[in-house]
């Protein structure tokens, strides 16, 4: 056998990085989606206290509730986190959200969305390189 000065061990632990990336990235995209929801929580309205209940946040391969914002129902697809608001109970969070001729608006779910963001964004990209490392 040719020695071919570590390449084949380079690459071996290059393979290894998508896997040990994708592992470790579930638990920081979880507590991510979490804290965005905390953040949406406590600007939403609280008139009933429907409209924070029905804030929540879907794990990857899961669907999202039935008349949630935005987008509806759909399944998650793996490597994201969806945080909604909405169900088959509350389907006025858009209303809320960006008002109407006779109700001004409330902001809650967008501006819940930007504080937390990079939190959440920085939180994935510590458990990216974390695993990288580990992977070596």
């Amino acid at each position: 056998m040719a020695d071919d000065g570590g390449l084949s061990k380079f690459q071996k632990r290059m393979k290894a990085i998508p896997k040990a990336a994708r592992e470790a990235v579930q638990p920081a995209l979880a507590t991510g989606g979490y804290e965005i929801q905390e953040a949406m929580e406590r600007l939403a309205p609280e008139d009933t206290g429907d409209l924070v209940g029905s804030i929540a946040v879907t794990l990857p391969g899961h669907a999202t509730p039935p008349y949630s914002m935005p987008g509806g129902s759909y399944v998650v697809p793996e490597n994201q986190v969806a945080v909604t608001a909405g169900n088959t109970d509350v389907r006025y969070a858009h209303l809320v959200e960006y008002g109407t001729r006779l109700a001004p608006a409330k902001p809650f779910f967008w501006p819940g969305f930007r504080i937390a963001r990079k939190r959440a964004e920085n939180r994935v990209k510590r458990a990216i390189s974390k695993a990288i490392r580990e992977a070596r």
